[in-house]
């Protein structure tokens, strides 16, 4: 558990109702930065929370694609970013004309893509999802229909496991869930062979072959908080590890691998949201004719929940 600087606390809390504003943290972002929001968790939990908050400012403890979609799903609300270069190189690896142009190579097909991606590609998808609720989207979707998933190729090859569908995939990854190797989960369950492991579907297949559970973040807590289970090695980026210890006292959680950290979830401190709040920074926007077609895609992931 982390040890919160007071004044910068109390600082943020002053600043908050000065601003009317509300704090959103990925649970990827340190714990210290989790502990001060006001809501915290995945990608599609924080969208929820965007466009249902009243608050006058959103401050988004994420990275810029996280920060664009709380725009596009709040275009009357301030959203802001404390650290303009956190950015998502998984999001950087295709962009509008590249998706224009596969589009353009499997006329007719729905196009898919992950909330992973910037503002241009969602305008240029029929639907978005995160790794929550990829398998339900992509099942809401007619049989027969060819889609088209994007970026990311490993859960792309999760969502097609899952649903049965052939899907055509862009060769995206994530940098940080890819430094988790398969050695390091041989070596987690030599150690803790009572352990459960829990995977995000954006590992590389032979690691997710080696997962007893295959969850996003947020079903990771979920899993462990309805579980009788006290130990498990968590294959994810290490912020969430945060989160589940805080949610289930008395509960082992041990990282797969130290390499797997996000250095951009990390660039935001408090110190960032102190100035963020105070000068208003870093203000993102979206341009209304891509935030308007990106809406149409992003409501329906909001639309198509697990479970329903």
């Amino acid at each position: 558990m982390f040890v919160l600087d007071d004044s910068l606390i109390d600082k943020i809390q002053q600043l908050k109702k000065q601003r009317r504003a509300v704090i959103l943290a990925h649970n990827y972002q340190s714990g210290e930065v989790q502990d001060i929001a006001d809501f915290t968790g995945d990608s599609l939990g924080l969208s929820i929370e965007a466009s249902r908050t009243d608050a006058e400012v959103i401050v988004f403890c994420g990275v810029k694609f996280m920060a664009e979609t709380a725009a596009i799903l709040s275009p009357k609300k301030t959203v802001l970013l404390p650290d303009k270069h956190a950015g998502c190189p998984l999001a950087d690896m295709i962009n509008a004309e590249q998706l224009i142009e596969l589009k353009q190579k499997h006329a007719g097909a729905v196009v898919v893509c992950y909330v992973n991606s910037t503002a241009e590609v969602k305008a240029e998808s029929d639907y978005c999802c995160t790794s929550s609720n990829a398998v339900e989207v992509v099942n809401s979707i007619a049989t027969g229909k060819e889609i088209i998933f994007v970026p990311d190729q490993h859960l792309g090859r999760h969502v097609a496991e899952r649903t049965g569908r052939e899907l055509i995939l862009w060769p995206g990854y994530c940098i940080t869930h890819i430094q988790i190797s398969v050695e390091d989960i041989e070596k987690a369950r030599g150690k803790y062979p009572e352990a459960v492991v829990m995977a995000h579907p954006e590992c590389s297949e032979s690691v997710k072959a080696l997962a007893d559970e295959l969850l996003s973040t947020g079903q990771m807590l979920e899993f462990a908080r309805n579980s009788s289970v006290k130990q498990f090695v968590i294959a994810t980026e290490n912020g969430i590890i945060h989160a589940l210890k805080k949610a289930n006292p008395g509960v082992e959680f041990i990282g797969a691998s130290e390499k797997a950290t996000c250095p951009n979830m990390k660039k935001i401190t408090l110190e960032k949201i102190v100035w963020s709040l105070e000068d208003m920074q870093y203000p993102i926007t979206v341009a209304e004719d891509i935030s308007n077609k990106a809406r149409k895609a992003l409501d329906r992931m909001v639309e198509v929940l697990p479970g329903k």
